[in-house]
């Protein structure tokens, strides 16, 4: 549902309503109480399936604060979606109203699919006028309302699978700590298999989830065909030349990404340039961490229903070649792939782990950081070829040239 501008300055002269959140600047703790109020427009606690509206440059009787709207200011309240700060990932949008003849920033934040959503794990709802930490009842009524719709494939009981198949022992010590405050995992008191509900790596039924299975499954590959990385090394620049290194690379997703970079680091070259200034100059054949953040890509937005087919790293001669299976998701089309800022996620739970595990900072800039990355090691751009089944990535090799 998208609300026009008449129904936002309608919103905006509702001083009773309980989808509006004003303020007057984004001063003092502001973008925190904001960051606050998208989590609990999103998560929808009193089930009104209507956006929620937060006014930002307008004070609590409803006139405009006179703050100034300009681009940095739309700019600022858009990235808030992205920062990773929020998870699952809300689904949000920023614009300008004309409210008294002064304009106004507007963030319409949808209710989730996804729910329950988390502002640095801990989760928030709004109690009538007001915001507040859910609490376990309060968070167990969200996780119900997610049961009751049709579920991505990543959050679907995997019923051939039991909590055995699960490394609950790295589940408690490892990653609830980088998933939620302290406070939460104390206060809340959960037994383990509602903690694994919580992070949707259980579903109905006390089944683990694909995401679970991924995530802190003990040999993912054995329940998802393609739930590993192939590594290739060959000896040209054709799939038909001599392999000269061929690698699976399995187990966790955390384990995956650090030894297929581990690999990576191995078969890279970096040259030493001596300028004859203090300060030696380096580049590698391929900008280490332009292939990272490919491959982390790769992982986190590929499909992982329906294909036997691992995500494969093809080293050649002259390229490296990223593949993942499943073609682009959502709002994000070929025509538009590897547009900066345009985001859309097959797989929310996964890369909320990918987020806790510290394999992304930030969402959305993924592509640019890789291009940018190049462009600073003097490389080729950066080839993408957006297909409906797959998505193939080529980095060129760095040119030597006499320097």
């Amino acid at each position: 549902m998208t609300l026009t501008d008449q129904e936002i300055m309608a919103r905006a002269a509702d001083p009773e309503s309980d989808l509006v959140e004003r303020k007057e600047s984004l001063g003092g703790d502001s973008k925190d109480r904001i960051r606050q109020a998208i989590c609990a427009f999103a998560n929808d606690l009193p089930d009104h399936r209507e956006p929620g509206v937060i006014f930002v440059g307008l004070k609590d009787d409803g006139t405009p604060s006179g703050l100034p709207v300009d681009d940095q200011l739309l700019r600022t309240l858009s990235e808030i979606r992205d920062e990773g700060k929020i998870l699952p990932i809300p689904s949000m949008e920023v614009r300008e109203v004309a409210l008294s003849g002064r304009q106004v920033a507007v963030v319409v934040v949808h209710p989730s699919f996804d729910p329950p959503m988390r502002l640095d794990g801990v989760c928030w709802i709004r109690v009538g006028p007001r915001r507040a930490k859910a609490t376990p009842e309060e968070e167990m009524r969200l996780s119900e309302k997610r049961r009751g719709r049709d579920l991505p494939f990543e959050i679907r009981p995997f019923t051939s699978a039991s909590i055995d198949d699960l490394n609950t022992f790295y589940f408690q010590e490892s990653y609830l700590p980088r998933a939620f405050a302290p406070e939460v995992i104390q206060a809340n008191n959960r037994t383990l298999l509602e903690q694994l509900q919580a992070t949707k790596f259980v579903g109905e039924g006390g089944f683990p989830t694909p995401a679970g299975l991924l995530v802190i499954g003990r040999e993912p590959e054995s329940h998802i065909g393609g739930g590993y990385i192939q590594f290739l090394r060959f000896q040209g620049t054709e799939v038909s030349d001599q392999i000269l290194d061929e690698k699976r690379v399995t187990g966790r997703l955390e384990e995956q990404v650090k030894r297929i970079e581990e690999i990576l680091d191995t078969h890279n070259r970096t040259r030493v340039f001596i300028t004859g200034a203090p300060r030696e100059r380096r580049n590698s054949d391929y900008p280490l961490d332009a292939l990272k953040q490919l491959i982390r890509n790769a992982v986190t937005h590929r499909t992982y229903e329906g294909t036997n087919a691992p995500t494969r790293v093809s080293w050649f001669d002259d390229r490296v070649e990223i593949i993942n299976p499943g073609g682009p998701y959502g709002q994000v089309s070929i025509e538009r792939f590897g547009e900066y800022g345009l985001t859309d996620y097959r797989n929310r739970t996964i890369a909320e782990a990918m987020r806790v595990l510290g394999f992304i900072q930030r969402y959305g800039v993924g592509i640019k950081t890789a291009r940018d990355t190049l462009a600073a090691n003097g490389s080729p751009p950066l080839e993408l070829e957006p297909t409906p089944t797959f998505v193939r990535v080529t980095v060129r090799k760095r040119l030597t040239t006499s320097e």
